[in-house]
């Protein structure tokens, strides 16, 4: 008898091994089954619809700002990601082609000051949406802007330094350079590099053409393409190189979301009506701020009254620097990277020392991926 309700135990326990091996079975079969379906809706979705098509493009644009531009090729294909890239250099192109209409009128500066209030040089507030998180810069008087260098050759200098070593009140990053991998010593610019009216760098000769964000002697914001030579004879004062020019006489070149050239990171520049100069600084690739695409740059910068706009490097150079402060989140893990160029506010630029640090070298034999 004792044996028997042994078995009988034996059996029974066997029995509901079996069904909890059974239902873990079932319950394992239907989570691949639920997966592989959401997942072929999701593709289905993300491949052969309008809005799924959209978000792939927005995906590729955004992966195209970055180190990881190879990859959009899985997001869109070889053949696309290579049509995008032409489209958007053909359409940068273009955008930095208009002309000036001359909207922009700064009032000279008194040589006795008035007896009215007078505006803050700088002031900085907040600025978000959906995705993104940042600060919107505004500086009263455009005249009190250069463009500092790095001190020494061989490497470029962070923004901060550059801005403690100057005096400076405040400094943002400035133009495109030679970047290796994106492991760039950040010395060699690329275009042009214009500082208290003289040529610092220049690898496009003085009749080759280039991309500019500039000031001229009066303050106002010159930006787009133009032939070296017509810089000076415009009486350009600062400069640096990068595209596009997004704004044009105050009315906006990207047309949507669609066309904001993905989302990252973004430093951009803009001038009001009254001369006013806007930067534009946006976190980005960090969870409390994704990016932010130049649509949306565009939408800030119209609703406070810009004329002109453009952009300036990005990504992981963007940074804003305060009173020898950082004041945003830098997207490098490292903080930030050392540049070729900055763009710095001066209470009394005409007692900044800026000297150019490439003068003499030889361009061609810069290397920018040595350290």
């Amino acid at each position: 008898m004792a044996v028997q309700q042994t078995v009988s135990r034996q059996e029974a326990n066997l029995t509901r091994k079996l069904r909890k091996r059974s239902v873990g079975l079932r319950f394992t079969l239907y989570a691949i089954l639920s997966f592989t379906i959401l997942s072929l809706a999701a593709l289905g979705w993300l491949f052969l619809s309008a809005s799924g098509t959209d978000l792939r493009y927005m995906m590729a644009d955004t992966l195209i700002t970055t180190q990881h531009r190879d990859w959009a090729k899985y997001v869109i294909g070889s053949s696309e990601l290579q049509k995008r890239v032409n489209a958007y250099s053909k359409k940068f192109d273009e955008m930095g082609v208009e002309k000036d209409l001359g909207l922009v009128h700064i009032e000279p500066q008194p040589s006795v000051a008035p007896t009215v209030v007078k505006k803050d040089l700088v002031t900085i507030e907040p600025i978000s949406g959906t995705n993104f998180k940042g600060h919107l810069v505004t500086i009263s008087d455009p005249t009190k802007l250069r463009i500092a260098v790095p001190e020494k050759a061989g490497k470029g200098e962070k923004v901060s330094s550059m801005v403690k070593r100057t005096g400076a009140v405040l400094g943002v990053n400035g133009g495109g350079f030679v970047d290796p991998n994106w492991e760039g010593n950040g010395f060699q610019p690329e275009g042009v590099v214009i500082s208290g009216g003289k040529i610092f760098y220049n690898d496009k000769g003085m009749n080759g053409t280039v991309s500019i964000v500039g000031i001229d002697k009066m303050g106002r914001m010159i930006a787009g393409k133009y032939k070296v030579s017509e810089l000076l004879e415009m009486g350009v004062q600062e400069a640096v190189s990068f595209s596009p020019r997004f704004i044009v006489n105050g009315v906006g070149q990207v047309k949507s979301q669609a066309d904001g050239w993905g989302i990252a990171p973004r430093t951009c520049m803009a001038q009001t009506k009254d001369g006013s100069i806007l930067f534009a600084i946006i976190d980005g690739r960090q969870t409390h701020s994704i990016g932010a695409t130049l649509y949306d740059i565009q939408e800030i910068f119209l609703a406070h009254g810009a004329i002109t706009a453009a952009n300036l490097d990005g990504g992981a150079s963007t940074v804003l620097v305060h009173n020898n402060a950082i004041i945003n989140k830098p997207s490098s893990e490292y903080g930030e990277r050392y540049l070729p160029t900055a763009w710095l506010v001066f209470e009394h630029p005409e007692t900044a020392v800026i000297k150019n640090v490439w003068e003499g070298l030889d361009i061609s034999k810069i290397d920018p991926s040595k350290w």
